[in-house]
């Protein structure tokens, strides 16, 4: 029975990834990248009694490797963009792929997926598509929906993942949280 107190553990990976907001009214329309900072953090209201993860919420090695599969291996070094986002995504299709046969494709991933992860581009660059634009605030809630179950089957059903927090720059940061308190910035 829980009195109400939790713990809670956060682990933090960085990655870099270009990006562009296209209906931006300034400067973020343009093409550019940044260092992002993603924390993914966990709570219980107990610990893990035996096992490999006595006296744990969850073993970070853990959770760093599904951050490190869900986020780093499908965005690190890559481009971000947003599905409806077809001027960019045509300076990305592969040479000798008719562009409208490659971007049907692309949509047709993302409604069965939610997500597009992809080196068949020119140059072989690594491109990461989602339904909605890049901001930190959507990363933030699509690696959360991608990231919670994996907590849950990770921890043996004894963390919730909380929130993720995307920090775009040092001074600028969006968190998702599964709570009905929603985003906070």
């Amino acid at each position: 029975m829980s009195d109400g107190h939790h713990f809670l553990i956060t682990r933090r990976i960085g990655i870099d990834a270009g990006h562009r907001i296209m209906r931006h009214g300034s400067k973020c329309r343009h093409i550019h990248g940044h260092r992002y900072e993603v924390e993914a953090i966990c709570h219980a209201s107990s610990l893990h009694q035996g096992g490999e993860q006595d006296s744990m919420v969850l073993d970070f090695g853990f959770l760093k490797e599904e951050m490190m599969a869900i986020i780093d291996a499908s965005c690190d070094h890559g481009f971000i963009a947003e599905m409806s986002d077809t001027d960019l995504l045509s300076m990305f299709c592969p040479a000798g792929k008719e562009q409208h046969e490659w971007i049907a494709g692309l949509q047709e991933a993302i409604a069965r997926d939610g997500f597009v992860v992809t080196t068949d581009t020119h140059l072989a660059t690594r491109l990461y598509i989602i339904p909605e634009a890049p901001t930190a605030e959507a990363l933030a809630r699509h690696w959360y929906r991608r990231l919670q179950d994996r907590v849950q089957i990770r921890s043996e059903g004894l963390a919730v993942l909380e929130r993720i927090v995307v920090w775009e720059t040092p001074n600028c940061r969006a968190e998702y949280s599964g709570q009905k308190t929603g985003v906070q910035r």
